[in-house]
């Protein structure tokens, strides 16, 4: 069986910077309040006029990627999209970001698991990798969520907390034993699926039907999020998810390298580094400057400790990530 490994990765976030104080011009928040409850300072929006979209910027992050990895377009045999907020109802992102880059007629897989669609997606491409189907896989994470959400003081305790961008990775095959992807771990729960939803629209609440309602007050379409008890489950759920991985390939806590949480809040990603007595430079965030991205956030995250020399060869790097759905779990590399 062979393994996979990353050999190339890059992102990209829209130009248009928000702080917190922008919002505070639109809305009843403060710097200090949007700060202490999620350790954001600023995020990229999408700017009104602007050619980007979801499936821009993963072709945008697509290309420094497979660049990156020293590859050619042609050499990319499988793509694995990741997004929760596509161009389109259907199709999916997938398939734009094959006629974005000119690619061959090649498999487009849509991965639909929020916060947690980049590891899932790994996971997927891991396996498609190991049995020897494909040799190199494309996997992206991107989100578009500025332009869905409710800017008003009614929609703050979601609306600050979200932000634009892409990431992508190329995984490649390997027959290098030990290196590479060495696990991955993948959970979901979902009895708790309206704790963080978005219901409409859906095939069960269809845009007439809302837009005949005539409700001002209807907030379907936007997401919601019971935060205090997404916060408590998340803490818990990730914990899990990197013992998991953990025990499973016979490590401890002190042999991580680098753990690379979702970045869904910074007081989470705190939580958990003194959970597993992780020093500062054993953990990247970067949601203070981006934002909660969803899919795209750990991919982001990790594109951007790689560029700035934070991941070295031989290192044990942990992705973790929790979310909507509930699903949750992690992707254990050795790099």
């Amino acid at each position: 069986m062979y393994s996979s490994k990353i050999t190339g990765l890059g992102f990209y976030v829209p130009d248009n910077i928000v702080t917190n104080d922008d919002l505070s011009k639109i809305m009843e928040t403060n710097d200090a309040w949007i700060q202490e409850r999620t350790g954001i300072e600023e995020r990229r929006w999408i700017k009104k006029g602007s050619d980007d979209s979801t499936s821009v910027m993963g072709a945008k992050a697509a290309r420094i990627a497979i660049e990156r990895a020293g590859l050619d377009k042609f050499d990319i045999d499988f793509i694995v999209f990741a997004t929760l907020s596509p161009d389109m109802y259907f199709p999916g992102g997938g398939v734009e970001i094959q006629e974005m880059l000119g690619m061959d007629t090649i498999g487009a897989l849509d991965v639909r698991n929020q916060c947690s669609g980049f590891v899932y997606a790994m996971s997927v491409a891991d396996q498609f990798i190991k049995t020897g189907m494909y040799k190199n896989i494309l996997v992206i994470g991107s989100e578009y969520h500025s332009g869905g959400l409710d800017k008003t003081t009614r929609g703050r305790g979601v609306s600050v907390i979200f932000g634009d961008g892409a990431g992508a990775v190329v995984l490649s095959r390997s027959e290098e034993k030990g290196r590479g992807i060495l696990s991955t771990h993948l959970h979901s729960e979902g009895k708790h699926a309206k704790e963080l939803v978005l219901e409409g629209p859906s095939t069960a609440r269809w845009v007439p039907e809302i837009i005949e309602a005539n409700n001002p007050d209807d907030v379907s379409y936007y997401p919601y999020m019971n935060g205090q008890f997404v916060f408590k489950h998340a803490v818990t759920r990730f914990s899990e998810a990197i013992n998991e991985g953990l025990e499973y390939n016979g490590l401890t806590a002190a042999e991580i390298d680098l753990l690379v949480p979702h970045q869904a809040n910074l007081r989470i990603a705190q939580f958990i580094q003194r959970k597993f007595k992780l020093r500062d430079d054993q953990v990247y965030n970067n949601i203070m400057k981006y934002g909660n991205t969803t899919a795209a956030s750990v991919v982001i995250a990790l594109s951007e400790a790689w560029e700035k020399g934070k991941i070295n060869d031989g290192d044990l790097v942990v992705l973790a990530a929790f979310g909507s759905g509930f699903t949750w779990g992690s992707v254990f590399i050795k790099w």
